[in-house]
């Protein structure tokens, strides 16, 4: 843990700001300040493996839910733009880590950094443009979304997605953000560790390798624990939050779409767990689909308009005409992709309900609970909750702050009316009946 020690020196300086001056611009009053830690891949029962030292340290400070319910398909842009937005995919737009719109007129590739940084792809207000709309600034160390204008807005400082960037360089950045004065320092800083997701796919979730991936980034969250108390900010409220789990996959669970489906006359969106599948070459959706309905015991098959209600996953137009959604730990492929596609050992993208696909969520700070452990709620109400922390007005969302209040220290009440829920455009307002209050049920999406 070289880079670790290479903290201590910075430590040190923080310890030297921990008590200001009177006067001084850290001793001025803050409204508070939210730390957003996203850990992709992280399922709640990593938290009892034996690295996860600080992030149990933490949980036991703080409050954590049982789980967080991912949203529908459990990938990592859906699930961090829901996070973000407290929408539904099928609401904000950002339906898969692939997809293709034919009104933007080519296929966004989560990969590809002229989708990622295309506004037209992102609909709704994530918390970094509700913050910056009403005089509060945000910063991001990579986060899906913030690389684009949306609506026009930036966070204030935001870093580009890299696959390889040294904890040292992050921790240092958002060190750097949290110590300027109060009048100009970010209210929320967003950050994201992809470690133990690509341990996840590479050697199954059951793997040393992730075991030594979450070693790593329990140590970075120790470094930034360690960082603010030393700076005596009691302001911040740490939330860490991961986007989905991980099943372990097996060269023996594959289905071969190419055995039921003549892959010349479709268009593949997106190939497995949930493939995306639109005509092609002559072939319409309802051929598809007879095609592949019922076919193999482990792929379930939808016309979009059936998918089911819980999955949220209907409404927007890039949801591709036929859905396949691939069984727990089961791979969707053909027969000439099938050597790159099994060489992974783990996957998530799966019906978010399976226990495998939970998420995590852990919070600390003066907004929070101390030592509680909460119920299960779903990744759509996140958003509302870091709105009610930093006092902000949420914009249009799927999500309800009631369904987190019991994560909070002190729930105020608010004489603003509610936001309207999202709706795609076109479409008729929704009943607008108060939803039933303390959120979904266990494993509900």
């Amino acid at each position: 843990m070289r880079w670790f020690c290479r903290l201590v020196p910075l430590l040190g300086l923080l310890a030297s700001c921990a008590h200001p001056a009177p006067g001084s611009p850290a001793s001025r009053p803050s409204r508070g300040t939210v730390l957003l830690i996203s850990i992709d891949g992280f399922r709640p029962d990593y938290l009892q493996r034996a690295p996860a030292v600080n992030l149990r340290a933490l949980a036991a400070r703080g409050v954590r839910a049982e789980w967080m319910t991912s949203v529908f398909p459990s990938k990592t842009y859906p699930a961090h733009y829901t996070l973000a937005t407290g929408l539904w995919p099928e609401h904000h737009g950002i339906v898969g880590n692939w997809m293709w719109d034919s009104t933007i007129g080519y296929t966004f590739r989560m990969t590809d950094r002229q989708s990622v940084r295309d506004p037209r792809w992102w609909s709704g207000e994530p918390i970094w443009v509700t913050a910056e709309r009403q005089g509060r600034r945000a910063a991001a160390f990579m986060w899906p979304g913030t690389e684009a204008a949306i609506g026009g807005v930036q966070p204030t400082w935001w870093r580009p997605y890299a696959a390889e960037v040294a904890e040292t360089t992050r921790i240092n950045e958002i060190f750097g953000w949290l110590m300027l004065p109060p009048d100009s320092a970010p209210a929320i800083v967003l950050t994201y560790f992809g470690g133990v997701d690509r341990k996840g796919h590479d050697y199954g979730p059951d793997s040393p390798q992730v075991d030594s991936a979450i070693a790593r980034v329990d140590s970075a969250v120790g470094a930034l624990v360690a960082g603010i108390d030393a700076r005596g900010r009691r302001d911040v409220n740490l939330v860490i939050v991961s986007d989905h789990g991980m099943a372990a996959l097996s060269p023996d669970r594959v289905i071969y779409l190419d055995d039921y489906l003549d892959l010349a006359g479709v268009r593949m969106i997106d190939w497995s767990p949930v493939a995306a599948i639109a005509p092609g070459g002559g072939t319409d959706a309802a051929t598809i689909y007879r095609q592949l309905a019922g076919r193999h015991p482990r792929l379930t098959v939808y016309r979009r308009d059936e998918i089911p209600e819980r999955y949220h996953y209907r409404e927007h137009r890039r949801i591709a005409p036929v859905i396949a959604v691939a069984g727990e730990g089961w791979v969707i492929t053909s027969h000439e992709r099938a050597p790159r596609a099994l060489r992974e050992r783990g996957s998530h993208g799966y019906d978010p309900a399976v226990p495998s696909m939970r998420a995590v969520i852990i919070a600390a700070g003066p907004a929070f609970r101390r030592g509680a452990v909460v119920a299960p709620f779903s990744a759509v109400h996140v958003y509302e909750l870091l709105c009610a922390v930093l006092g902000l007005r949420p914009a249009a969302n799927d999500g309800m702050k009631d369904s987190v209040s019991a994560m909070l220290a002190i729930v105020h009440s608010s004489s603003a009316p509610d936001p309207p829920r999202a709706r795609s455009p076109g479409r008729r307002p929704r009943d607008r009946r108060p939803r039933r209050r303390g959120g979904p049920p266990r494993g509900a999406a």
